[in-house]
């Protein structure tokens, strides 16, 4: 029996776990190099994103002398950038699912846990850079954060905590499509979820209904609290319960769906070939 089928229990194997996952990390970043135009248009569309949308509705839009449209939109398309992430998830646990290397993973000697995992790190490495690139056009825009750098680590923080969790929304999701075409609907329905919130206009100026819809979405909870962090303006903070607590939303909603979503995806992983 080799050395890499005598793994030890416990704690200990925990390090394996993780060094596994990164063997699968190192995978899907060689990949991404050999396809660097893929990798650019998911780190540039959410600047297409921010341009368009800055253009088309910042003119539209009354805010006090010295501010600007993208002070309230760039936190918003932050928060948007984490919810767009999870079709390339999707897409790629579903591709590797069809395509038999889930199941050849799943043959060798390797922690059970690595190919979940090693998909959860490269995406969030993929998820810092594109934060960044829209960082700097945000501020290349004059867009700003006003409470410090501590501050801003934390609205940074939050953003990653919602892609955390979202990505295994994702990882189930393609872990249960029965192929790619399957998916087709659910990446529409992205759309629909990411506009149904905060991240273009307070949900304050919206009708009754449909803001109060909008404010209890996670994504909403995420930009609220990241423009309160920012010390960027918003003006749901002030007019509901939910925007007056959105940093404490966005913690606990980002959790919630974790702890539904993670042990959905460890049994559909564990169960994948029945």
């Amino acid at each position: 029996m080799s050395e890499r089928s005598e793994r030890p229990k416990g704690g200990v194997a925990l390090g394996w776990a993780i060094a596994d996952g990164w063997t699968i990390t190192r995978r899907t970043l060689t990949h991404w190099r050999m396809q660097p135009g893929l990798m650019l248009f998911a780190w540039f569309f959410p600047v297409l994103m921010l341009l368009m949308f800055g253009g088309l509705l910042g003119g539209a839009m009354e805010f006090p002398e010295g501010e600007s449209y993208y002070e309230l939109l760039v936190p918003g398309i932050f928060a948007l950038t984490m919810l767009f992430g999870l079709e390339g998830t999707m897409t790629a646990v579903t591709q590797d699912k069809d395509k038999g290397v889930t199941d050849r993973f799943r043959s060798l000697p390797m922690s059970s846990a690595a190919v979940v995992l090693g998909r959860c790190m490269a995406d969030m490495l993929d998820t810092i850079v594109a934060l960044a690139v829209l960082a700097g056009v945000g501020f290349a825009l004059g867009w700003r954060w006003h409470d410090g750098l501590l501050s801003a680590l934390a609205a940074f923080a939050l953003l990653l905590l919602l892609r955390f969790a979202l990505l295994w929304v994702g990882i189930y999701i393609g872990l249960s499509a029965k192929n790619a075409q399957s998916l087709t609907m659910v990446q529409v329905l992205v759309w629909p979820v990411g506009f149904l919130s905060s991240a273009f206009v307070a949900t304050s100026t919206m009708p009754a209904w449909l803001g109060t819809i909008a404010q209890w979405s996670p994504l909403s909870a995420t930009a609220t609290a990241s423009r309160t962090l920012f010390g960027n303006p918003d003006p749901s903070t002030t007019t509901t319960w939910i925007g007056s607590h959105s940093v404490l939303m966005a913690i606990i909603a980002p959790l919630l769906l974790t702890a539904i979503f993670l042990p959905l995806s460890a049994h559909r992983y564990r169960t994948l070939s029945r």
